[in-house]
């Protein structure tokens, strides 16, 4: 009997991708755009086919934004916000409308072939993707682009992450090994390392000063969070007086914005049905919104890796 590996989708990463890296001139029959859905299905072949998880999730962004992650950080992903004005919902992330006409037709997709989606209400696609793998009886995989998920990795327990931010044709993988060899920090340490060193891109500013080399060089020497900012709060710590400054005059919002940075381990999330196989209906709803989306070989390629041949 084979062993359980659980695969993980950070399923918004991967539809972003796959619409930016296909010409959203593949349309269906009536011209909607569906680089996006074919781009997805070819990514998901690749990776089961590569990896042969026997259960697979993708994990879903119930809210993108959280309001508690921004009661925390006002500026939490505030870059990537439309502007006020712009049409009727300015708290809504600017997303090409190419790529929102497709969002329902992936979820159509998914369902169609069985995938399990996942999401909760008030978190993102990491807090799923968090409490999966700190929940899961087996090895996981989890497919991102992101580094924040980075400190789900467990190597004790073959959690790991397939990171897909140099491209799908250059998928690496990362555990707690390459972790050290990259940054310095463990995967333990990789919340509160992010936290000080900030990350532009979540629109997380860090502590003014202190960069991603002192930040890990801090936790090497401190450990923890906690343990960086007591050491700055004394003169006998070796931290230098103007680093200790920085880290003093940062302490407030460091301490506010690390459970921001956190991913969440402990949803109460549904019960679901995971396993990696097709029936005969999913197999023939597969094969009719093919037809209908003009999906070419896309879904042909993914029937082919759920059901286990080579396609």
């Amino acid at each position: 009997m084979p062993v359980s590996r659980l695969m993980l989708l950070d399923t918004a990463a991967l539809y972003f991708r796959a619409f930016h890296g296909l010409p959203d001139t593949i349309t269906t029959p009536d011209g909607t755009p569906v680089n996006a859905v074919r781009g997805l299905l070819d990514i998901i072949a690749r990776l089961v086919g590569e990896f042969e998880p026997t259960d697979l999730v993708a994990c879903w962004d119930d809210a993108w934004r959280p309001r508690w992650r921004v009661d925390l950080v006002p500026s939490y992903k505030a870059q990537r916000l439309a502007e006020a004005g712009d049409g009727d919902r300015p708290d809504r992330e600017v997303v090409p409308e190419a790529l929102t006409a497709q969002i329902p037709m992936i979820r159509e997709a998914l369902d169609a072939l069985g995938i399990a989606v996942v999401g909760a209400p008030d978190h993102e696609a990491d807090d799923v993707i968090g409490t999966l793998a700190a929940t899961a009886s087996g090895p996981v995989d989890v497919v991102t682009s992101d580094r924040d998920l980075y400190q789900v990795i467990d190597d004790a327990r073959g959690v790991r992450v397939v990171s897909t931010a140099r491209g799908m044709r250059d998928l690496e993988l990362v555990t707690d090994d390459v972790l050290r060899a990259k940054y310095g920090v463990s995967a333990v340490q990789y919340a509160e390392f992010a936290t000080l060193r900030g990350d532009p891109s979540d629109g997380l500013p860090g502590v003014a000063g202190i960069g991603e080399k002192t930040a890990a060089a801090l936790l090497a020497k401190h450990d923890d969070l906690e343990g960086v900012l007591a050491a700055a709060s004394t003169t006998s710590s070796g931290i230098p007086a103007g680093q200790a400054a920085k880290l003093r005059a940062g302490a407030e919002y460091a301490r506010r914005a690390l459970p921001a940075v956190r991913v969440v381990r402990d949803l109460p999330l549904p019960t679901v049905d995971a396993t990696v196989a097709l029936t005969d209906a999913q197999r023939a709803a597969g094969a009719t919104l093919a037809e209908q989306w003009g999906l070419g070989g896309s879904m042909d390629r993914v029937l082919a890796a759920l059901s286990g041949t080579k396609g």
